[in-house]
């Protein structure tokens, strides 16, 4: 008889969480624990370090080793008196928002792994050492650590199929069709996480071009646009190349450095948003040229082109 086609995706997920659950022990019983061990004596790196490329890898493989999968497991020995899984994945969902810290810090984990590969030969040695094992099947360390960033989109698409194929009167649709929402959910909890991330991250390198000023600093502010632009100086019929941040909140009015150490722009003057007005002026002599007034003060400026 033919299997019908919700169990053979029934059964790809427990195949592919087992699978899953095998790289999650190569990723923490096997790297983190013996790159720990080696950072203990000091050799190799600071165990800091460490525990920042793994994140929370622990936790994850101990929620799918220890109940995810005997969960899914039990069920699919039981299929054929209780054929369901939409109880289980409605269980397993909520835990998934912690892939959210391991996403987030996915990045940055990579970059410490490079960094300290350079610095660090014993560091490179162990872990190289560990990759010609053959549980590693030829593959890098950043290889497998891409399999949890991978694992949820993974899971939506199973469980999409899954509901697609159940047949309409199925005892699992109703809890089935609710798990597909709960994971849809988390997945959207872990793009934003990564967002947000990216976010500051750019947030962070404006600053920083700015020469991290105090008053300036702010995780909450919102870069919309950036820019040269021309001051119109109407004393003596001249231009100067100035460059605009506009934030949410304020406009930059910026001068770029001659000799960049450090900072790239120094900030002229800072205008609130609030209340501030924009008007075009039709100036035959400087095209595109608009007139920026707020409460502090009102600059002649033209762009590059209409924009």
């Amino acid at each position: 008889m033919q299997e019908p086609e919700e169990k053979k995706i029934a059964l790809e997920l427990l195949e592919t969480e087992q699978a899953y659950v095998n790289r999650l022990h190569l990723l923490d019983q096997v790297f983190y624990t013996e790159l720990m061990k080696e950072a203990k004596t000091g050799k190799t790196v600071p165990e800091e370090v460490v525990k920042m490329i793994f994140s929370n890898i622990s936790s994850i493989y101990q929620f799918h080793a220890e109940f995810f999968l005997p969960e899914l497991q039990k069920r699919m020995e039981d299929w054929n008196h209780n054929p369901r899984i939409g109880d289980v994945i409605q269980k397993l969902a909520p835990f998934l928002k912690m892939y959210g810290e391991y996403v987030k810090n996915f990045d940055k984990a990579v970059e410490l792994i490079t960094a300290w590969s350079e610095k660090s030969p014993p560091f490179q040695e162990l872990i190289a050492d560990i990759q010609k094992r053959k549980v590693c099947a030829n593959l890098t360390l950043q290889h497998h650590m891409l399999e949890p960033v991978q694992r949820i989109p993974r899971y939506e698409l199973l469980l999409k199929d899954y509901v697609r194929k159940l047949p309409p009167q199925s005892p699992d649709r109703g809890d089935a069709e609710k798990a597909l929402e709960m994971i849809f959910m988390v997945a959207k909890h872990s793009n934003a996480a990564i967002a947000e991330m990216e976010r500051l991250q750019n947030l962070w390198v404006v600053y920083q071009r700015l020469g991290l000023e105090d008053d300036i600093v702010d995780p909450s502010n919102e870069l919309i646009k950036e820019g040269p632009i021309q001051k119109i100086s109407t004393r003596n019929n001249s231009t100067s190349e100035k460059y605009l941040f506009l934030f949410n909140n304020m406009l930059l009015y910026c001068v770029p450095k001659v000799i960049q150490v450090g900072a790239e722009f120094q900030v002229h003057l800072r205008m609130d948003v609030e209340g501030m007005k924009v008007r075009e002026l039709k100036d035959t002599e400087f095209p595109h040229t608009f007139l920026v007034s707020g409460k502090q003060r009102t600059l002649e400026l033209q762009a590059r082109y209409g924009e």
